[in-house]
């Protein structure tokens, strides 16, 4: 499965250092105190038991009114290869991997590995097969949740506590790859915190542990034997392990599956605000020491965040008390936040720090109403120019067509100077919606808010809405 370029769902196949070696090259030192195997057979042999297969059978549906070739051709024949030529439908099937994490038959896997899937069974090692309910599945952080009746108590695993797995430790997974039953694989954990765009929730360990397909929905086990990650997806050229293979931390799957065992669903916090990441230059305007937080450029109407006074422009330093180090990690501590409960927000607003509760909500599935098109009569265009940035008054033709909601206030640039501070950051067709967090009122009002700003030689605030999609930068007058 395809994520995107060079980026394959869970399964990978590769070359790595083998742990014998690897331990050759670093020899302890005298003082130092063996508390780790020399090799992984012992845990292998306890931890594998409780590590399944996972087949899939999806029925796909044949419009057998569709041939590729008509009644009577010579190539009539060859209709049966294209899968619409037979009296039965044809069956699809796929392989992954899964753990038990429960000994009454509870096992984890990969959502992409169940996902429309019409019949799910469970292999164990020793040869035990059981036909597996769907409990739950989540898309959103690509878990599900399956059970089995086997009659008696069976061998489980248990995940490991939060932030359990740490970089340069040595982590082994056990799984299915390319078909090939318990297989066992060792690396090191090779950083943590990783984002790949998949989900809102993205927060990955990346290791370099031989993950190939059929891996999908496997543990990853420290070497105390506790599953520290479900093995989720890797970037590769070629679809199999170069060494890069990413999976769900213990602590966000853990709490999934809770929720999906309890309510058959996910129950996330809904918070309202739409944030971008805090970079060096958004930093200094903001008088930090370092990049940290998270900027808010929207809030959702009628929101937790705007019933709580939250506003765009406010940059959050923390949640819960705990400091917020980037702006990736809002979304899932949002998500884990108690619904209905307040949760404490320190953020920066003009300089100045505050703090409010805001009670969280929980997240309902909304479908965003996009601006309407009503074209009205042409105004005549009204341009000014500061510090390289030139720009024109929002016409009723011009929101017209750039299908601008009737909330979208500003003025539209129309160029960028080579010399200007904003080369770089700034681009025709933006809309500068505020300058240093207030409103733009027209060319006029952009251009004294300009040169106010400026005179105070500090960096400039500056939010644009770019596409639909509002955005802060930071522009510096010295420069």
């Amino acid at each position: 499965m395809i994520l995107r370029p060079f980026l394959t769902a869970l399964a990978i196949s590769g070359f790595a250092l083998s742990p014998a070696a690897a331990l050759a090259q670093q020899a302890p030192s005298k003082n130092t105190v063996q508390t780790r195997p020399h090799d992984f057979v012992a845990l292998s042999k306890r931890l594998s038991p409780a590590v399944v297969n996972i087949s899939t059978a999806q029925t796909i549906e044949i419009n057998k009114g569709n041939k590729a070739f008509p009644k009577g051709s010579p190539l009539e024949k060859f209709n049966d290869f294209f899968g619409d030529g037979g009296d039965e439908n044809r069956i699809a099937r796929s392989l992954g991997s899964g753990f038990v994490i429960d000994k009454s038959g509870y096992i984890v896997t990969n959502n992409h590995v169940i996902e429309g899937a019409d019949e799910i069974e469970v292999a164990f090692p020793n040869g035990s097969t059981y036909e597996a309910k769907l409990i739950g599945r989540d898309p959103s952080t690509d878990i599900a949740l399956l059970k089995i009746e086997a009659g008696e108590d069976i061998p489980f695993v248990s995940f490991a506590g939060e932030d359990s797995a740490k970089v340069g430790e040595w982590v082994i997974a056990i799984g299915n790859p390319l078909g090939y039953s318990s297989s066992v694989a060792a690396g090191i954990v090779s950083a943590r915190h990783r984002q790949m765009s998949m989900t809102n929730y993205d927060d990955f360990i990346q290791t370099d542990v031989a993950i190939n397909k059929g891996n999908s929905g496997g543990p990853l086990f420290d070497m105390d034997g506790n599953v520290v990650g479900v093995n989720t997806a890797i970037v590769s050229p070629t679809g199999y392990s170069v060494g890069l293979s990413f999976s769900i931390p213990a602590d966000l799957a853990s709490s999934v599956v809770d929720q999906l065992r309890e309510y058959g669903e996910t129950r996330r916090g809904f918070l309202g605000v739409r944030v971008q990441k805090v970079n060096k230059s958004i930093a200094k305007a903001y008088k930090l020491k370092e990049p940290y937080g998270a900027l808010i450029r929207s809030v959702n109407a009628d929101s937790p965040a705007e019933k709580a006074g939250l506003k765009r422009g406010d940059l959050i330093t923390a949640l819960g008390g705990v400091k917020l180090e980037n702006s990736g990690r809002l979304a899932r501590i949002i998500a884990e936040a108690e619904i209905d409960a307040p949760l404490k927000v320190d953020f920066i607003r003009r300089k100045k720090r505050k703090s409010l509760d805001v009670v969280i909500e929980r997240l309902e599935e909304k479908v965003e109403k996009q601006g309407g098109d009503k074209p009205k009569t042409d105004d005549k265009a009204v341009t000014g120019s500061v510090m390289g940035i030139t720009v024109e008054e929002i016409s009723d033709k011009l929101r017209a067509r750039m299908r601008l909601d009737d909330e979208v206030k500003g003025v539209r640039i129309t160029k960028v100077s080579l010399k200007s501070i904003a080369q770089g950051k700034l681009r025709k067709g933006d809309i500068i919606m505020e300058v240093a967090q207030e409103q733009v009122e027209g060319t006029e009002d952009f251009s004294k808010k300009m040169n106010a700003a400026a005179k105070s030689e500090e960096a400039i605030l500056i939010l644009v809405n770019r596409g639909g999609v509002p955005v802060f930068y930071s522009l510096e007058p010295e420069a």
